[in-house]
């Protein structure tokens, strides 16, 4: 059997689990195919996890286990694979670090705070520092490291899904950081709605009710797998895949959608804040 272009090992765990997962079955003479023949995923799903790009599900590595007998290795270093992957992040939240990289679209709300995805390294500072304010200076800089590099999403030579996000204007006009810096934080979301990457929407605060005022969420949607839609707290986060309750959140989040500004006004709303924190002109509520 052909082999494929070798994969380094070296560059991380992940990518190390899955050199040797893709060793063990081409030794074996097998396929992508021949080995996933009894479970239930695709071939190019296992080639992701031979290329390190995808975390192995536990029960696929005791499929690998039992194919290539191998006595319990990949079940054993799942978990190892599982802490390179979410490096910086919360167990909770490994189910989302996956699955916003092949997502077709990504739609947030954010009530509180300025979602991760758009976060500066100082406000990604100040944020995990109120929350753990015990953290080590290396603990909190692995914290800010895995939340920026989350932003790769929005590169040019990356797979980028439509990122569509709504803020309270309270983001823009209760600033967590000081008047430079949060000029630098509204400067950085501008400019990625310059270049078409994302599309933010203001719920004004002249807007009294209005839907899912007590929760921040993630809608997730792919090509090839049902849509998810992620909550979260200060210390926990629920993903949720039960297709009643994600189709509830995704009529919610169009009616919180029908009462915010629309992307231009926003967009003018949030360049203006960020001038006005430059200047030192802001003032308590934007007009």
């Amino acid at each position: 059997m052909a082999r494929g272009k070798d994969i380094d090992g070296s560059m991380s765990v992940p990518t190390f689990y899955g050199k040797e997962l893709r060793w063990k079955r081409e030794a074996a003479g097998l396929s992508l195919e021949a080995f996933l023949e009894g479970s239930f995923y695709g071939k190019t799903y296992l080639s992701d996890i031979e290329h390190g790009e995808r975390r192995m599900p536990i029960d696929l590595a005791r499929h690998a286990d039992r194919v290539l007998d191998t006595d319990g290795f990949f079940e054993r270093r799942c978990e190892d694979v599982r802490r390179a992957r979410r490096a910086g992040h919360p167990a909770y939240f490994e189910k989302v670090l996956e699955a916003e990289k092949y997502a077709l679209a990504i739609e947030e709300w954010c009530p509180t705070l300025l979602p991760g995805l758009l976060q500066t390294p100082a406000y990604a500072r100040a944020v995990i520092l109120a929350g753990l304010p015990l953290s080590s200076d290396a603990e909190v800089e692995e914290k800010v490291s895995g939340r920026t590099a989350r932003a790769a999403l929005f590169e040019a030579d990356h797979h980028t899904p439509e990122y569509w996000v709504i803020m309270h204007e309270s983001l823009l006009t209760q600033p967590l950081l000081e008047a430079p810096d949060m000029a630098v934080q509204l400067d950085h979301i501008g400019k990625l709605a310059d270049r078409r990457r994302i599309t933010p929407q203001i719920v004004p605060w002249k807007q009294r009710a209005y839907p899912l005022m007590a929760a921040s969420i993630m809608i997730m949607t792919f090509p090839d797998a049902p849509p998810l839609v992620y909550t979260e707290a200060s210390y926990s986060g629920v993903t949720v895949d039960d297709p009643a309750l994600v189709e509830r959140y995704r009529k919610a989040y169009d009616r919180l959608r029908a009462v915010a500004l629309s992307p231009d006004t926003s967009l003018a709303m949030i360049k203006s804040a960020a001038e006005d924190y430059r200047n030192g002109k802001q003032s308590d509520r934007l007009q």
